[in-house]
């Protein structure tokens, strides 16, 4: 089961406010994607959050696009800045990358984030099958709110 971002802002609006403004916090962040053999790959990647959906943005022919293309499943983490006061928590993202051609909503998608040569880059959107935040909680816990499509958020507490 997946959802997209605006599915799940309405079914967690909260830990979607946080989620988004921890991405929204640094421009880069990091992307892990499958290689042919199954190893993981990771890299640098912008990310955007626009029109409900989660979209991740590639150079033409980039290897994390052909992973994707190959194998939709990701990960995304959070940059989690410098220092460790991480403001907001650790954040991760997993699903699936579907790889969108539509012209209609790559040009809505060029239009609001006027990438450097708008006809020559992958678009992918997001199917969320997982949100992990882990953060301080009160200073003395270590708190995981875990999300997935049909189910409300959980969160665990460890001293």
């Amino acid at each position: 089961m997946s959802s997209n971002w605006q599915d799940f802002a309405a079914a967690e609006p909260r830990l979607a406010e946080t989620v988004e403004k921890r991405f929204g916090a640094f421009t880069h962040h990091v992307l892990a994607t499958l290689r042919k053999d199954g190893s993981p790959r990771t890299t640098g990647l912008e990310v955007r959050i626009l029109h409900g959906e989660l979209w991740l943005g590639m150079m033409p022919n980039s290897l994390k696009a052909l992973d994707l293309r190959r194998d939709p499943r990701f990960a995304l983490q959070a940059n989690p800045g410098s220092g460790t006061g991480m403001a907001g928590g650790d954040v991760r993202i997993s699903g699936r990358a579907v790889e969108v051609r539509d012209p209609e909503t790559v040009a809505r998608y060029t239009d609001a984030v006027n990438p450097p040569d708008p006809d020559a880059f992958h678009l992918f959107r997001t199917e969320l099958t997982e949100v992990v935040r882990t953060y301080i909680e009160d200073e003395k816990y270590l708190a995981v709110q875990l999300w997935k499509p049909g189910a409300p958020v959980r969160t665990t507490r460890r001293t």
